[in-house]
């Protein structure tokens, strides 16, 4: 071994992982995946509104669960009711943090559950956003009777598991030290 070159083989594919362009199939991923996430959600909501709005609960489980039609101006739980311009600023600056961190983010395979992670969640963000800004309030529709959750849609859904999944790799998969992008000026080397 040349003991003169300092970069070994784990050092080169540490370079070359931290290096790694965005592919076009990758770049498609990140604009499809929220856009299909988002119609599927709003999907499901325009479904609530011609098949729920006006008529009773549709109990699918006896007792466990129903579809419930709900028009919440509030946020999760319905806190912060009629808080519009709340909600409209403070969705647009997590979107903006959003997209500021996926320019950040290395396009690395070790990557890749931190990046699906966020477009899940900013796409439960948008669902509700898009809500909020053409209804006023969020279509609810899916009640866990069992234990009298609150109703929630599809879009909360999306944020819930984000979240989920977000803290398990925190916790299990990811170092501090896979954070110091965030920090870095674009372009530095160590």
């Amino acid at each position: 071994m040349d003991i003169k070159n300092n970069d070994t083989v784990d050092n080169k594919a540490l370079k070359a992982s931290t290096n790694a362009k965005t592919t076009p199939a990758l770049a498609a991923g990140i604009i499809i995946l929220p856009i299909v996430l988002v119609a599927l959600d709003q999907l499901t909501k325009y479904l609530a509104v011609v098949c729920l709005k006006g008529n009773p609960s549709n109990k699918l489980i006896p007792g466990v669960l129903e579809l419930y039609y709900l028009e919440n101006n509030g946020a999760a739980f319905s806190m912060l009711r009629n808080q519009q311009w709340f909600f409209y600023i403070l969705t647009t600056v997590f979107l903006i943090l959003v997209i500021l961190f996926l320019i950040r983010l290395p396009k690395t395979r070790r990557n890749m559950p931190l990046l699906f992670c966020v477009l899940v969640l900013c796409a439960g963000g948008v669902g509700n956003f898009i809500d909020r800004v053409a209804h006023r309030y969020v279509i609810d529709f899916i009640y866990f009777s069992l234990i009298d959750f609150p109703v929630f849609n599809v879009a909360d859904i999306y944020v819930t598991l984000g979240i989920i999944v977000l803290i398990a790799l925190l916790l299990f998969h990811y170092k501090e030290d896979d954070f110091t992008f965030i920090w870095k000026k674009k372009g530095k080397e160590d």
